[in-house]
């Protein structure tokens, strides 16, 4: 599984909320500049996030954005999910049907291990595990 920027910037962008947690709600122009992404497909990239449920949207002059959780309740694998769909690197994984092969094919074993093992590392990491790394870098 490749990634795209989807992935990584939504990902940057609710850790920038992270570190700014309980401190309001977050401009998209300051998420913006300090995340190097533009403030147009950064807002493309909030909106699913939205209506996930994973940040909230306060409006008015005093308005932006706040996550709508704390960061050890927020796992970076429902971010990806979010951004990219499943993490499986071939589609029948999650859809045997679209395969005649499915049922005796021994490479899809291996996909399918490869889409747990993934998952499973992005489940166990958290916003607030990935603060406490954020952390241990700007020593």
């Amino acid at each position: 599984m490749k990634l795209s920027t989807k992935g990584r910037y939504a990902a940057r962008a609710m850790l920038d909320l992270a570190l700014h947690f309980g401190q309001g709600p977050i401009l998209v122009k300051d998420i913006s500049r300090r995340q190097e992404i533009s403030q147009r497909y950064l807002e493309q990239l909030l909106t699913p996030l939205k209506v996930a449920g994973l940040v909230r949207v306060v409006r008015g002059a005093r308005g932006g954005f706040t996550l709508a959780k704390p960061p050890s309740e927020i796992r970076l694998l429902e971010i990806i999910q979010i951004m990219e769909g499943s993490t499986a690197p071939v589609e029948c994984v999650d859809d045997a049907q679209i395969c005649s092969r499915s049922d005796f094919c021994v490479t899809r074993e291996v996909w399918a291990e490869m889409k747990k093992a993934t998952d499973t590392v992005l489940e166990s990491i958290t916003l607030q595990d990935l603060l406490e790394r954020q952390k241990g870098t700007n020593k």
